[in-house]
């Protein structure tokens, strides 16, 4: 098969080229900005006349989320309109749709783990313009998976993980929210989740379940929890203050529960999940 990954400068188009390594029976594309502009429909649909991909992997997003709120008509751009001009290629051509998207199309007021059936309801511009790719890709009529997932970092780019070592190698003291909760999710987890799919409908077309799935590392903890983790791993003596989310306000509004049920992508597609600290670890050791 012929996969097109897009956003592959990025923290899972990264992973992704990783774990191509493994496929190595599979042709890839590896693309971002500079050689596919998925925003442009003519530049698209001449990149699958010219290539015919079978499946497409979208992990290019805006994912600043308090820069999405003034700068919102980008984030649409890129979140809602881009998954638009790709899955209508893939209806047209044929191919699959393997789409990233966010625990932030929820609001956070559950105290269960979110399942793919519950309401909707972005209370941020990133949510909302994420939630309006999904619908898009949805009503486009192509063959797609939708992923959400949360709490992404890995060893690559800009990331939580990194931007808390390097503060607790400076600093005696920081302050981070305890009343946010989710799952911290390593990319190169979510490279393998997304392996296993394209392995899966390698082996017969009918294994590509359409739908919409939730995909994150298994555990929970808070982002004060997390951060007391990366510290711990890092041998470093920094003190973690514990915050309300009102003692730190930012542009954009946040979830304060972002737990997701993977249930229906782990019984779906034969995947095992690591739990959220063993991944730190593989992580960290990488950072090292």
């Amino acid at each position: 098969m012929k996969i097109l990954v897009t956003g592959s400068n990025g923290q899972l188009g990264n992973e992704m080229r990783i774990v191509s390594e493994n496929l190595k029976q599979h042709t890839f594309f590896f693309t971002d900005v500079a050689e596919l502009d998925i925003t442009d429909s003519a530049a698209v649909n001449e990149f699958f006349k010219q290539n015919a991909p079978d499946i497409v992997v979208n992990c290019a997003a805006y994912t600043d989320v308090n820069r999405a709120e003034s700068d919102l008509d980008k984030a649409e751009l890129i979140n809602a309109t881009a998954p638009k001009v790709l899955a209508d290629a893939c209806r047209t051509s044929g191919a699959k749709f393997i789409h990233v998207s966010t625990d932030y199309v929820f609001d956070g007021t559950a105290h269960l783990p979110y399942k793919e059936t519950d309401k909707e309801n972005p209370v941020s511009a990133y949510g909302t313009t994420k939630y309006h790719g999904e619908q898009n890709i949805v009503a486009s009529g192509c063959r797609y998976v939708i992923i959400r997932t949360c709490w992404l970092y890995s060893s690559f780019g800009k990331n939580f993980v990194k931007t808390m070592a390097s503060l607790g190698a400076t600093k005696e003291e920081l302050g981070v929210v305890f009343d946010q909760v989710g799952t911290p999710t390593y990319a190169a987890d979510l490279a393998q989740a997304i392996a296993a799919i394209i392995t899966k409908t390698e082996q017969g077309d009918k294994n590509f379940v359409d739908g919409i799935y939730h995909f994150s590392d298994e555990g929970v903890c808070s982002w004060y929890d997390f951060t007391v983790a990366i510290m711990g791993l890092y041998n470093l003596k920094c003190r973690i203050k514990p915050l309300h989310t009102e003692e730190y306000p930012t542009p954009a509004n946040r979830p304060a529960y972002s737990v997701l049920d993977k249930t229906k992508i782990k019984t779906t597609f034969g995947i095992d999940i690591p739990h959220w600290y063993e991944s730190l670890k593989r992580c960290v050791a990488l950072l090292k």
